[in-house]
């Protein structure tokens, strides 16, 4: 969790008290949330909302992120009977109470200035318009999409892996937001399974092509989470401090083909089993990786990811360890139809189930 520094001239014993006030406020906001519900039994442990996708005037045209990729995964993944749209979970909208959990008041009142929201997510235009439209059709969008992340706990300890539709937004950390991530849903998410779970011990494992120097800023100095993280070092966002808190660093550079990024990622998934032992894990599955992505600069073929995205469940599934997978990056029109086609994989190879066992979708 982020370090709490103590008052000026403060004692020792003065820090230790600040800091369990935090705690026990934190864990008071989590225990208040109404994030975490039950889920009717037809339902999987897919979640998505429409309020995901963003779209404004033609403003999001103007951004290099698919901003209705969400949507279309889950009309791919209709259209190929895979998945039926009424089994598909909706999340509740993170309150501002929800997200102070991680996110200071300093930092969330930042974002009521339509000027540092434009700058968080790279689109200029947004500057100029009045921030109650872009808390509507900007902000809440995300919020949104938080919720799913926090949910998609609950629901894989339930049932051993969930899927939300959207989130990853690991360049953002508790006080600063950047790199299109506007809050810390990873952060968040750990931290509402260790209160509400009464979890102990969680992996992160961010094969976005980017660094996910949000959650491992965040996480510094908290020996319960576990970071392997595998990325192009010669791209976004050069953050050699947070570099400094990964406990497992596998980079990537730019160009790397698919055969020698799915050796990586197997030697990697072996040490990290040897270094430790999770109760949950946290699957970052940008697909900024795919050959031709802007911004990822690597070359891993729509087949690539599907075995990468199968080799992390299978890691989780060999280990009885429950599992959330987040969307996180990817920049073509082309990785709805990738992200559905690998969901898709996983069901075919019995690794997640989204139908039931009397149904023939």
């Amino acid at each position: 969790m982020s370090t709490v520094s103590s008052p000026a001239g403060g004692t020792s014993s003065g820090k230790t008290t600040k800091n369990d006030d935090v705690e026990t406020l934190r864990r008071n906001r989590i225990l208040s949330s109404k994030l975490y519900f039950d889920v009717q039994p037809s339902k999987v442990p897919v979640i998505y909302s429409p309020s995901y996708d963003i779209a404004f005037l033609g403003i999001e045209k103007l951004h290099p992120f698919d901003s209705s990729k969400w949507g279309r995964i889950c009309h791919f993944l209709a259209a190929d009977g895979v998945l039926e749209k009424k089994r598909i979970v909706e999340p509740l909208e993170a309150s501002k109470d929800d997200l102070r959990v991680v996110h200071s008041d300093t930092y969330l009142n930042s974002l009521n200035s339509s000027t540092n929201v434009s700058i968080i997510v790279e689109v200029p235009p947004v500057a100029l318009l009045p921030n109650c439209l872009v808390q509507m059709k900007v902000l809440s969008p995300f919020r949104k999409q938080v919720g799913g992340s926090i949910l998609a706990a609950k629901l894989a300890t339930e049932q051993g892996w969930a899927i939300n539709v959207g989130g990853g937004f690991h360049h953002c950390s508790a006080e600063k937001g950047g790199g299109f991530c506007v809050y810390a849903d990873i952060s968040l998410c750990i931290h509402f399974a260790f209160v509400r779970l009464k979890l102990s011990r969680v992996m992160i494992i961010d094969l976005d092509a980017h660094q996910g120097n949000g959650h491992e800023k965040d996480f510094s100095n908290d020996r319960r989470v576990y970071i392997l993280d595998m990325y192009n070092p010669d791209i976004y966002p050069f953050d050699y401090e947070a570099r400094r808190y990964i406990d497992q660093k596998v980079e990537v550079p730019t160009g790397t083909s698919t055969s020698d990024y799915l050796s990586k990622l197997d030697k990697a998934l072996q040490v990290a089993s040897n270094n430790f032992d999770p109760e949950l894990i946290v699957y970052n599955a940008g697909t900024d990786i795919l050959e031709g992505d802007p911004l990822g600069r690597l070359k891993i073929s729509p087949e690539g990811i599907a075995l990468r995205d199968e080799k992390v469940f299978r890691f989780a599934r060999e280990r009885s360890i429950p599992l959330i997978m987040l969307t996180s990056g990817g920049y073509m029109k082309s990785s709805a139809r990738v992200i559905a086609d690998s969901i898709k994989n996983l069901s075919n190879k019995s690794l997640i189930k989204l139908q039931n066992s009397s149904e023939n979708i």
